[in-house]
């Protein structure tokens, strides 16, 4: 078994590994297949044999393993969590600039902490569409140094921050990142994408980018108690969710089909046709049920007697806004993961998934917090509640807690993945 720390380490490697969903997926598949899955093409023939998978479409995974003995009304326990996180992302006719200054023209993508971008060296990931002989092909693309930056008014000329408030941004005016001198030029952003790529311009055909903080993550802390990086939300879940799975994989219980998903666009509502809102998770159960000689109803019965665990990063009580919290409901870092509850289902939990978890974590020996919203405070929602409502498969809402959460950097504690993994494993393989 490895220690906290090291499985802290092993989080930050695999964050720094994903500067976009794309990366994040892939990154996720390749630990699959080094740990014994075989993947299997979106539109191809699924294997109804017994054994591991996984399958990869854009930024989403999803990831099963079908045991000794399995039928097709074999339930599941399905892991869940996400792999976008707030950022700015690249807008399909970039170039622009002014005063002399090319820059790049961008969206607020998701809930971004707008100040926290500001000064900070920027890189550009995602995936790019190009022209091939054999028609269009997808590659995926890191330009892994400090390209962009999107540089803060000085005190000198900005009112707001002399009286000692925040800065006011406009996100259409303010949010603009700067990455070389000169006219704005048509062309001159897509010309960098092929010179990345070692293709000329005229072959890109279209892209998904985003900007990253270079920044790699760290242990931080006076005892390293604190995981300090990019993308925690929900980077750490996925990470979790991919180690309990491949820990199992080789020792599957004979009791269900164990499965992770991993969705793209959590942080926009999930709106697409990977997205949790939406038919891809259910298409690829009915499908792992159909390969093994199953009918529809018995997709149906497998579902019925199936569980969830939606893992998404919550809010650790901040020190600085005790306000903020639900007193009695105080949330710690590195106190174990959290249970996410809400009476107006924000939350998936009811009694009987917040059972199963709790006997989860009880098996592995993990602590369990709880995270309630104060009256009058609302805060995200999850995966949770889509996929609970659109297949009707009984949910549970966890999480890691973390401070600054939308931040580029946000921190965590150290100890909490190596906590949420054995958490997972159990809930996996209960006794």
């Amino acid at each position: 078994m490895s220690s906290a720390r090291d499985t802290a380490l092993d989080l930050i490697a695999f964050i720094d590994a994903s500067p976009s969903p794309y990366h994040a997926a892939a990154e996720a598949l390749g630990r699959l297949t080094a740990a014994g899955f075989t993947e299997v093409e979106p539109d191809q023939e699924w294997p109804s044999e017994t054994g591991r998978y996984a399958t990869l479409d854009g930024g989403s995974l999803f990831a099963w393993v079908v045991p000794e003995g399995a039928v097709p009304h074999t339930p599941f326990r399905l892991l869940g969590a996400h792999t976008d996180s707030p950022t700015l992302r690249v807008k399909p006719q970039p170039d622009t600039g002014a005063a002399g200054i090319r820059q790049i023209g961008v969206e607020i993508y998701g809930g971004p902490l707008l100040n926290s971008w500001l000064d900070r060296d920027l890189g550009l990931a995602g995936r790019v569409v190009v022209r091939t002989p054999d028609g269009p092909h997808t590659r995926l693309l890191r330009v892994d140094r400090p390209l962009l930056r999107v540089p803060q008014l000085a005190i000198h000329l900005d009112t707001d921050l002399k009286a000692g408030s925040g800065p006011k941004l406009d996100p259409q005016l303010h949010m603009v990142p700067i990455w070389s001198l000169g006219p704005a030029e048509t062309g001159s952003f897509k010309a960098l994408i092929g010179a990345e790529l070692g293709i000329p311009a005229s072959d890109v055909l279209s892209h998904d980018l985003m900007t990253y903080d270079l920044t790699g993550g760290r242990l931080a802390g006076a005892d390293e108690e604190f995981v300090s990086s990019a993308r925690l939300d929900d980077l750490e879940c996925a990470h979790a969710c991919v180690s309990a799975l491949a820990a199992v994989a080789s020792e599957p219980s004979s009791r269900h089909v164990s499965a992770l998903v991993l969705f793209d666009n959590e942080e926009i509502g999930s709106v697409s046709a990977t997205g949790a809102r939406g038919a891809w998770l259910g298409r690829q159960l009915e499908r792992s049920v159909l390969a093994r000689g199953g009918t529809r109803d018995e997709f149906l019965r497998a579902i019925a007697g199936s569980v969830h665990v939606s893992a998404d990063m919550g809010h650790a009580t901040h020190p600085n806004y005790p306000d903020k919290h639900e007193p009695e409901h105080q949330v710690a870092l590195n106190g174990g993961p959290i249970m996410k509850m809400n009476a107006n289902v924000l939350y998936a939990t009811d009694a009987k998934t917040h059972a199963a978890f709790l006997l989860a974590a009880e098996q592995a020996g993990v602590p369990v917090q709880y995270f309630v919203m104060r009256n009058g405070v609302r805060s995200g929602s999850t995966i949770g509640p889509y996929v609970a409502s659109g297949l009707a498969m009984p949910t549970v809402d966890v999480g890691n807690p973390a401070l600054a959460m939308h931040s580029a950097r946000e921190l965590g504690g150290a100890e909490d993945p190596a906590m949420m993994i054995a958490a997972l494993r159990a809930f996996l393989v209960p006794a």
